[in-house]
């Protein structure tokens, strides 16, 4: 369709005439709303940016091989583009023993050097300890 005869079906539509593909011959062009069309634009960006955070619960007595597993977990959420939440879950009378939690903190950052932002370090809240880790 020529040029003018779109230009003309947009304007007896209330529409415009929207260049779609500039790099290809024809262009490519649609007949829509251009307020319309920018907001779905913008709203597509935005949605890509989104950055979910995954969690991962411990325990203070983990066991190396179900360690490595959940640092595979982080290593996936990480890669993956999100945050992960780690938190350590303290039952009756563990939470005397908090250094055993903070040693396993310290492991799982020593297992995935060079991959992440520790974006919070680990802390006590309540009856568990949570660090939040963000990636490069």
């Amino acid at each position: 369709m020529p040029i003018g005869d779109a230009l003309r079906i947009a304007g007896e539509r209330g529409l415009d005439l929207i260049e779609v593909a500039s790099n290809v011959i024809p262009p490519v062009c649609k007949i829509l709303d251009f307020g319309k069309y920018r907001y779905q634009i913008s709203k597509r960006q935005t949605q890509r940016k989104t950055i979910d955070i995954k969690e991962v619960k411990i325990r203070p007595q983990i066991t190396e091989h179900d360690l490595g597993l959940k640092v595979k977990n982080i290593r996936r959420f990480l890669d993956d583009g999100n945050k992960a939440k780690v938190t350590m879950f303290f039952k009756g009378r563990e939470i005397v023993r908090r250094e055993l939690g903070m040693k396993v903190f310290g492991r799982i950052t020593q297992l995935l050097t060079g991959k992440f932002n520790l974006e919070q370090a680990p802390r006590l809240e309540g009856n568990r300890i949570t660090m939040v880790i963000a990636p490069k």
